[in-house]
């Protein structure tokens, strides 16, 4: 069974996604759209905003910098990158982003797989940026600092303001407005998590963007044309910008509907509280890690945090019991929301200021179709499965990986998530993801489900549950983070897997034992880094004996 949105189709157009933006004939606002958040004088409205594309953009023409060729930033968020970001896709190059905290090994890895022609290092980055394009054979001529502050030259790199246009030459500048190859036309290559396996450029075009962001918006506003209340809405933006989450609500869903957005350089919990009192912020987009610490860490409670009124929450999944503590503590709205770097960013989603308590991941955007589908390719109704999905925001494919494309996605559109979900009256539940799914004496075993309940103990924080092999059988193992205000003996092992066993059939208890950690790895997404949860636990299985497993 194909099952389709509630929301009726919405027209959407051929485009560029600088047309969406900034359509012929608007005014432009001079009010604040993008503001530091450490130094909100430094501001961009969306007048400056066009203005520093346009010369962004004619500078790499100016440079012969060739059209469809990559524009990489490595770089901490800061004002200029949604200009960089606009500058390179509007001009028909291609932007992507590498995750800031990345070795010199895995960003050579990033510029092998899409030989950028130019790469935008932050100063505080260099050395690594440096050695990369070194390793990776691209010539250092094609590197330029990246700041919102003037760069003094390194090793003959110089500052990226030093081929920009002038602002009086920009104004000529003018885009392809695109028409019908827009859907061909590719505006970002966003890497993959790379939790599960390495990273894969995902190939996203001007429409895919345009059709995201219309088919949100669509949703957030429940279904109304853009109202100008939201030119009243603050928000806090701390998601990094080379993520596609942060991209698309930072950039073109902000930009579109005019709410001003204070940009956050790194996500730090204390200053997050700050500026959301600071500013009186309303409005979020958030990862489930902050959301846990917004309910288990005491600073929360310091803050005033009253002029929060709705909180979009993607990424990953958030167990039911935090989203209903959070909504009855703060009484803000959180809307839930699914989707995946190969969805552009959404898939489903709430709408704002509604309050849920059945923990569903959101509604299917307009246009947009979906079906759950078995192991073996089957449609299967009334039980999990598979959740295939297609639509105007699905990718194109994966930047020169044609195997890859055709295992994700079929002939006919498509593209095949790897989550297990299940659907009813147009609400879909996310189960697990597949890869993950733990098998015990043939039975499956949801690791999300076990997360979700550990979350709910009073004494842990956070937790990662994964397979073990203990004597060629598969059980469930824990990595559990207490609270921090619990002292080292607050917690046993033996106590943990009791409070599992007392709510869960025997095949999902703990009998791959429990061990506790400072921290769980994750992503800046917030996605668990459950690769290296799983390095962790072929190591433990080697300290293992047959007795241990009968726990």
């Amino acid at each position: 069974m194909v099952y389709k949105s509630k929301f009726d189709d919405i027209d959407i157009p051929r485009c560029n996604v600088l047309s969406y933006l900034f359509p012929p004939g608007d005014s432009l606002s001079t009010k604040p759209l993008l503001v530091d958040a450490k130094s909100p004088l430094k501001t961009l409205s969306t007048d400056d905003l066009l203005s520093w594309v346009r010369r962004f953009a004619l500078g790499l023409d100016r440079m012969g910098v060739p059209l469809n060729t990559a524009v990489m930033l490595f770089t901490p968020n800061h004002l200029y990158v949604p200009v960089a970001y606009l500058g390179a896709a509007g001009s028909k190059r291609y932007y992507t982003g590498a995750n800031p905290n990345y070795s010199v090994d895995e960003l050579a890895f990033q510029i092998s797989m899409v030989r950028p022609a130019i790469l935008l290092v932050h100063p505080s980055l260099f050395k690594t940026g440096y050695a990369a394009l070194k390793k990776a054979n691209l010539p250092s001529t094609r590197t330029f600092l990246f700041d919102d502050e003037k760069c003094d030259q390194r090793q003959g790199v110089p500052d990226w303001k030093t081929f920009l246009a002038s602002a009086e030459d920009a104004v000529s500048w003018s885009w392809d407005n695109l028409g019908p190859i827009a859907t061909e036309q590719i505006a970002t290559i966003n890497f993959s998590s790379g939790t599960t396996g390495l990273p894969k450029g995902v190939c996203i075009t001007h429409y895919n963007l345009v059709a995201n962001a219309l088919q949100t918006t669509h949703v957030k506003l429940h279904e109304t044309p853009r109202p100008q209340d939201t030119k009243k809405e603050r928000w806090l933006s701390f998601l990094p910008l080379y993520h596609a989450f942060s991209q698309q609500f930072t950039i073109n869903i902000a930009s579109r509907l005019g709410a001003t957005v204070y940009i956050m350089q790194a996500f730090k919990f204390e200053e997050f509280l700050y500026y959301i009192q600071k500013y009186k912020i309303t409005t979020l987009q958030a990862v489930p890690p902050v959301m846990n610490m917004l309910a288990k860490r005491p600073e929360s409670a310091y803050y005033d945090l009253s002029s929060l009124k709705n909180i979009m929450v993607g990424a990953a999944p958030m167990p039911l019991s935090l989203s209903n503590e959070l909504i009855q503590r703060f009484n803000f709205c959180i809307a839930r929301g699914w989707g995946m770097t190969e969805t552009t960013c959404v898939g489903m989603l709430e709408p704002d200021n509604v309050r849920s308590f059945d923990g569903h991941s959101g509604y299917l955007l307009p246009n947009t179709e979906a079906k759950t589908v078995d192991d073996d390719g089957q449609e299967v109704e009334g039980a999990p499965g598979e959740l295939w999905i297609r639509g105007p925001q699905t990718m194109l494919g994966y930047w020169n990986n044609e195997k890859a494309t055709r295992d994700s996605s079929t002939q006919d559109g498509w593209v095949k998530t790897g989550d297990i979900v299940v659907v009813k009256d147009h609400k879909w539940w996310i189960v697990d993801r597949k890869k993950e799914l733990i098998k015990v004496n043939g039975l499956q075993v949801a690791p999300a489900e076990l997360e979700a309940l550990l979350l709910q103990h009073e004494k842990i924080s956070d937790a990662v549950v994964v397979g073990i092999e203990v004597n060629g059988n598969e059980y469930p193992r824990a990595y559990v983070v207490m609270r921090s205000d619990i002292g080292p003996d607050g917690l046993t092992e033996m106590e943990v897997q009791k409070y599992v066993a007392e709510s869960t059939a025997k095949h999902k208890h703990l009998r791959g034992g429990v061990k506790f950690e400072q921290s769980i790895p994750r992503l800046q997404s917030g996605k668990i880094m459950r690769k290296k949860i799983k390095e962790w636990a072929k190591r433990d299985a080697k300290f293992f004996t047959s007795s241990r497993s009968k726990l």
